[in-house]
C-alpha cells in the first residue's frame, strides 16, 4: 500500500503544521517564527546550521560543492502507483528505453515487455485491491499463526473503519449543514464563526466545523474528501473479502511462471490515481531551477516509472518482478514507498533484493506510517527475515522527520526501530509534482524515502565508482546526529534517544554525504590503481 494512504485524517488534524520551533538544548538554533512559503516548499533542501531547519543541506551541495562539476546520468526506478510522464516538471527527466521503438507494437529489445519506453505497468487497468490480510482470509483456514494474525488484524481494522465511517458521515453532514446555511460550497472560518442561530443542530455543526477548519486549515474540504475516500475504500475494497481487484488483470499472483503481463501505460488507467508515484518521482528529480513547482534533489536522475502499487496492498509477485525489471534495465537506485504487514511470498521479494545487490543496485524503502516499532512488528519488504540479521547490504530503510527541530523532530506517524530503520529524512509537508501539471504538499515516510533516494542518486552520479554498499554506508554515517531525546509516535510521554529508534541515530545530510563520498571515491580509485 502506498504510504500516504495509511495516515488518517484524524492523525493529520493532530499533526497539522506548527511553525513554532523552539530550541531543545541542542547545538543548533531552532527556527523562530514562521517559515515563509518559499522555505516550506523546499525545507527538505535547507541546512540546519545555516537555515535552522532540519533539512538535508541539498542547496549547500549545489552552491558550494557541485558548482561546475558534471555528473553522469543515473536511472532511478520508482516502483509506485504510476507516474504522470507528461507532467511539465517531469517530462524532461524520464528514462527512455533507447532499445525500444515507440508505438510499433513490437518487443524490439526482446525483454518480454512490448513498447516499454519509460517503464512498465504491472497492474494493467486494475487499481483497487485488497489488503494482504484480506487476501489471506479468502483462503482456507490452515491454523497457521499468519492466518490467525491476519484474522485478528482484519477484525480490528474493519471495526475501526466502521467507526471511521460514522465519523466521516457525521463530519460531512456538519459540512453540508454549513454549506446549506451559507448557500455556498466554499466558506471560511470567519464566516462560520459569524453564524448566529438558535437551532441546536446547526449550532452543533457550527462548532464541529470551527474545530475542523481550525486544525486542518482553509483546505479542510480536501482533507475531508481524502478522509472519506480512505475510509470508504477500506470498507469497499481493501477489507472487503468479496472484492477481487486482480480479476481485471487476469494474472495469477501466486504463480511466478508468468512474468510478463500488464502494459506500458505507466500512469495507469486514470492519471489521478498516479498521484502518489508522481509526487515521489518529483521529490527525487523534478526539474531544477526552471521556475516550475519545486526542485528535485538530484540533477542527473532519470525516472524509470514502474507501476506495481495499487489502492490496497501490493502483490509480492509484482514487487519482485518490478525490482528485477528496474535492475535489468539499468537502474542504479530503486525507490520503494510502499509497505504491508503480511507477505505470503516474501522469498520472491528477498530473492529480487539479493539480485539487485548482486547487480550493485541500491534500494531505498519507506519505514511505514503506523507509528510502530518495526523491530517488533512486521513491515514488508525488508532486508532481514528475523528482524535482526540483514541478508543484503543494498537496502536502506527510512523514517520520516518533521521540520520542528528538537524533541518534535520525528514525524508523529513514522515507524521506528533500533535495528530496522536505518536513517531519518524529511517526510512532513513535502512539496512536489502531482498529476496534470499540479503540485501539492504530501507527507509520509513515502516522502522521506525519495528524499534519500535523491541523495543516493546524486552520490552515484558524481561518484560512479562507489558501490551500492558504499553509498548506503555513506548515507548512514555522514548524517547529522540528534543527541537529545525525541517524541516517538506522536506521544509526548514517549521520548527516546535517536539511537534507540534508528540504527544510525542520524538524519540524512546531503552535504556531509557528498564530502564523505568524495574522500571514499579517491581512496577507491587509489586502490584500483595500486591493484
Amino acid at each position: 500500500m502506498n504510504l500516504i494512504k495509511t495516515i488518517s485524517f484524524s492523525i493529520l488534524l493532530s499533526a497539522t503544521v506548527s511553525f513554532s520551533m523552539q530550541a531543545q538544548g541542542t547545538s543548533f538554533a531552532a527556527k523562530k517564527g514562521q517559515l515563509t512559503d518559499e522555505q516550506l516548499k523546499r525545507w527538505s533542501h535547507l541546512d540546519l546550521g545555516k537555515d535552522s531547519v532540519p533539512g538535508m543541506s541539498v542547496d549547500r551541495v549545489y552552491s558550494e560543492l557541485i558548482k561546475n562539476r558534471k555528473g553522469k546520468k543515473v536511472i532511478v526506478g520508482v516502483i509506485d502507483s504510476g507516474v504522470d510522464i507528461e507532467h511539465e516538471d517531469l517530462k524532461n527527466v524520464l528514462w527512455t528505453n533507447k532499445k525500444e521503438i515507440a508505438g510499433n507494437g513490437v518487443d524490439d529489445d526482446k525483454n518480454g515487455f512490448v513498447d516499454d519506453i519509460h517503464g512498465w505497468n504491472f497492474l494493467g487497468d486494475s487499481g483497487n485491491e485488497n489488503l494482504e490480510m484480506t487476501r489471506i482470509l479468502k483462503k482456507t483456514d490452515d491454523g497457521s499463526p499468519e492466518y490467525k494474525a491476519a484474522k485478528t488484524e482484519h477484525e480490528k481494522m474493519y471495526q475501526e473503519n466502521l467507526q471511521g465511517k460514522q465519523q466521516v458521515d457525521f463530519l460531512f453532514k456538519a459540512n453540508q449543514d454549513i454549506k446549506d446555511y451559507l448557500k455556498k460550497d466554499n466558506y471560511t472560518l470567519e464566516e462560520v464563526k459569524a453564524i448566529e442561530t438558535t437551532d441546536p443542530s446547526l449550532n452543533r455543526s457550527k462548532q464541529v466545523m470551527i474545530s475542523v477548519i481550525g486544525q486542518a486549515g482553509p483546505d479542510f474540504n480536501d482533507g475531508l474528501n481524502d478522509y472519506k475516500n480512505q475510509v470508504y475504500d477500506m470498507l469497499n475494497y481493501n477489507l472487503n473479502k468479496d472484492f477481487d481487484g486482480r480479476k481485471i488483470l487476469g494474472d495469477n499472483p501466486d504463480d511466478m511462471t508468468n512474468t510478463h503481463y500488464g502494459n506500458n501505460i505507466v500512469y495507469g488507467p486514470d492519471k489521478k490515481n498516479a498521484l502518489h508515484g508522481t509526487h515521489v518521482a518529483g521529490i527525487i528529480a523534478q526539474s531544477r531551477n526552471n521556475n516550475l513547482g519545486g526542485d528535485g534533489i538530484a540533477d542527473n536522475a532519470e525516472i524509470m516509472a514502474i507501476r506495481a502499487v495499487p489502492n490496497g496492498d501490493e502483490y509480492d509477485k509484482d514487487i519482485a518482478l518490478s525490482i528485477r525489471y528496474a535492475v535489468d534495465n539499468g537502474a542504479k537506485v530503486i525507490n520503494g514507498s510502499f509497505g504491508k504487514s503480511f507477505s505470503p511470498h516474501k522469498q520472491w521479494v528477498y530473492d529480487a533484493i539479493k539480485y539487485a545487490e548482486k547487480k550493485d543496485v541500491l534500494i531505498v524503502h519507506a519505514a511505514g506510517n503506523d507509528a510502530k516499532d518495526i523491530d517488533v512488528e512486521s513491515n514488508f519488504p525488508n532486508d532481514s527475515d528475523d528482524k535482526k540479521t540483514e541478508f543484503a547490504d543494498n537496502m536502506i530503510t527510512v523514517g520520516a522527520l518533521s521540520y520542528n527541530y528538537g524533541e518534535k523532530i520525528i514525524a508523529p506517524f513514522s515507524n521506528y526501530g533500533k535495528l530496522n530503520v536505518d536513517v531519518y529524512a524529511p517526510g512532513m509537508e513535502i512539496y512536489a509534482t502531482t498529476p496534470n501539471n499540479t503540485y501539492k504538499y504530501e507527507q509520509g515516510t513515502s516522502m522521506a524515502s525519495p528524499n534519500v533516494a535523491g541523495v543516493a542518486a546524486m552520490i552515484r552520479s558524481y561518484f560512479p565508482n562507489l558501490t551500492a554498499k558504499q553509498v548506503k554506508y555513506i548515507l548512514m554515517n555522514s548524517g547529522t546526529a540528534v543527541t537529545d531525546k525525541v517524541i516517538v509516535g506522536g506521544n509526548p510521554d514517549d521520548k527516546k534517544a535517536m539511537t534507540d529508534i534508528c540504527k544510525s541515530g542520524k538524519i540524512v545530510n546531503a552535504y556531509n554525504a557528498f564530502k564523505m563520498a568524495e574522500k571514499m571515491s579517491v581512496k577507491s580509485k587509489s586502490k584500483k590503481v595500486r591493484g
